[in-house]
């Protein structure tokens, strides 16, 4: 039976092309955005999910940011470290030469003032960012973000690595810091030897006999000998954070390979159900013609 007032075979092809259109929009979606879920709605799980460990991504991408500006204080501080050591080595070999008696020691200790003026120079110019990890006020500390952490229960932390500053003789800074001004009386090179009554940084041999200048020389050398573990423990720090660059670095590719798993579109899918879509829609705009067209038969039988 045909009606002229139910046109079911248009109501179906209706339906019919109501539904490639959604699909179609959904396709479309996919293939200009590059994402299968955009949306909650696409897939609430999933896009939960993925929204979640882009966020993680983004806090290690900061955490790698952080480890870089940590690693450029720890190398500005081992630049320094080394430098301090070529130059006491340099006053080591001035008062090795001052053992000899004809040696005219006031020009031997013009050489080793300037080169304490230089240690004075090195240590000041260590500084990064407004920190400097070569002289700094006793029991004072330092950190550099190290790892950003997810827990099993969900809550989030930040690690740090932490480096304590010790202003003694035998520590692990070059000078102290007093009110953020150098303290040229602590730290490895300024801690007055009591044998000798000098520091590193003071040390006059102009009057010295040949057993102060060996005693002075035992205190150059046991501050060489602090300066090398202060720059060992420096690179270890240093390797620590290459390290966890490193890993942050393999974690965040990680990541955005997993959430893409997750959300991306597969083109070559999305294409294809593209061309299709786009063929059913022109067939159902066509059967929607033709449910149309029938009511307009009827015309022909009254004629």
């Amino acid at each position: 039976m045909t009606s002229i007032l139910t046109n079911n075979a248009a109501m179906s092809a209706l339906q019919t092309l109501r539904g490639i259109n959604n699909d179609l929009q959904s396709t479309q979606n996919a293939v200009s955005s590059g994402l299968r879920i955009s949306k909650a709605s696409d897939n609430a799980a999933y896009w939960s999910i993925g929204t979640t460990m882009q966020s993680d991504d983004s806090a290690i991408g900061a955490v790698s940011d952080a480890l870089g500006l940590g690693a450029a204080k720890v190398d500005t501080a081992t630049t320094a470290v080394t430098s301090a050591l070529d130059i006491v080595s340099q006053v080591k070999s001035k008062l090795v030469t001052a053992m000899e008696g004809s040696v005219d020691k006031g020009q031997v200790q013009e050489e080793i003032g300037q080169l304490q003026q230089q240690l004075q120079s090195v240590a000041q110019s260590a500084s990064f960012n407004g920190e400097n990890w070569v002289v700094a006020a006793a029991n004072d500390s330092a950190s550099v973000v190290s790892s950003f952490i997810r827990g099993t229960n969900g809550t989030v932390s930040v690690s740090t690595t932490s480096y304590a500053f010790n202003t003694g003789a035998t520590g692990n800074v070059l000078f102290g810091s007093n009110s953020g001004t150098i303290d040229t009386t602590s730290g490895i090179l300024g801690t007055v030897d009591s044998t000798v009554g000098a520091s590193v940084f003071s040390l006059d041999i102009t009057g010295m006999t040949g057993g102060q200048i060996s005693s002075a020389l035992n205190m150059v050398q046991t501050a060489l000998n602090s300066m090398t573990s202060m720059g060992s423990r420096l690179g270890s720090i240093s390797t620590r954070i290459d390290l966890q660059t490193s890993f942050a670095s393999s974690l965040k590719d990680s990541i955005e390979s997993g959430v893409g798993k997750l959300v991306d579109a597969d083109m070559e899918q999305e294409s294809s159900k593209l061309s299709a879509l786009q063929t059913q829609q022109q067939l159902a705009v066509q059967s929607l013609s033709i449910a149309n067209s029938s009511s307009q038969n009827i015309l022909s039988l009254f004629r």
